[in-house]
């Protein structure tokens, strides 16, 4: 059952945060849906710019369709990640996004408020709910690309202008997180002074942490020791998940920690089976792998055992 955010928003303030994951293909999808309801979680699906134009926007939007028939008892949201107003719009118009995000937080203030609030006025029109962005997180991701230098962490007194003057139903805050799979050196960490003082400007209003992949050791590892060169890679800590939810963090994006999985399964087999060159054998393991990934998220974001009372309030 695709539903908007706002919906699951309002179930989860300050009680859980939904994972947002992002996906590409047939695998990804359903290891995707196997996971939330093994984990009995809602979920919200990420679909990227990238995503849109790897195989084709119509071809990705029909898998969901397919899997939504074939795991009728999930609930979640479909939302567009990172979107520039043209995808904004084209996506508004399919009528197939619960939820769009327009980042413009690489412009000026006074211009991000002006394109974010056209987009808010188009999404509304349509009964399509919208997240904003304030500040700019560092690191890389598809098209967006932030040096370390240029990143900024979000001001609490805009954003509460921010969220009043465009309407947004949503905001992604930057709070120390980045892009990537290499977000932090040495012992920074999230800072939660930051979006405590949001949250007391914004009180129950629903705020998005991006780049907060884990990046766990442990698949870093197995992916050098088939052959990959992922040096210095390092994330967010998953324990942290449900102290950022009670400071009013309803939604989490997690992109990388899923293409850590992909190439750890598919390195492992070809290395165990260079013979191989059947594309399902490792797609099966994979699939089984990417569920226990994300009923394993779920469990650290508190949105494990949620989807019955989830149901409850969108029926």
């Amino acid at each position: 059952m695709i539903v908007t955010t706002k919906k699951l928003f309002e179930a989860a303030y300050g009680k859980y945060a939904l994972g947002a994951y992002n996906i590409n293909n047939m695998e990804q999808t359903m290891g995707l849906f196997q996971g939330n309801l093994e984990s009995q979680a809602p979920f919200i699906i990420q679909i990227s710019k990238g995503a849109r134009s790897y195989t084709n926007k119509i071809m990705l939007e029909n898998v969901i369709r397919g899997a939504d028939e074939v795991f009728p008892e999930a609930i979640f949201a479909v939302h567009l990640d990172h979107g520039d107003e043209e995808a904004c719009y084209d996506c508004i118009a399919s009528g197939f996004y619960s939820s769009v995000m327009i980042d413009a937080s690489h412009l000026e203030y006074e211009k991000n408020i002006e394109v974010t609030k056209r987009v808010v006025e188009a999404a509304h029109a349509r009964g399509i709910v919208v997240e904003a962005e304030l500040g700019q997180l560092g690191g890389v991701e598809e098209h967006v690309s932030v040096s370390e230098e240029n990143a900024k962490l979000t001001n609490p007194d805009q954003a509460k202008d921010f969220v009043e003057r465009t309407g947004c139903d949503s905001l992604a805050v930057a709070i120390g997180t980045s892009h990537g799979a290499f977000k932090f050196s040495g012992s920074q960490s999230l800072h939660f002074d930051v979006l405590s003082e949001i949250q007391k400007r914004l009180p129950g209003f629903p705020l998005v942490m991006h780049g907060s992949s884990s990046v766990p050791q442990e698949e870093v590892e197995r992916i050098n020791a088939a052959g990959g060169k992922l040096l210095g890679a390092k994330g967010v800590d998953a324990t942290q998940f449900k102290q950022a939810a009670k400071l009013g963090v309803t939604k989490i994006n997690i992109d990388t920690d899923g293409r850590l999985v992909w190439t750890r399964v598919h390195r492992e087999y070809f290395l165990e089976h260079p013979e191989g060159f059947d594309l399902r054998a490792p797609g099966k393991i994979f699939m089984a792998e990417y569920a226990k990934f994300i009923h394993q998220k779920n469990d650290f974001l508190g949105s494990s055992g949620q989807l019955e009372e989830v149901r409850k309030l969108v029926s």
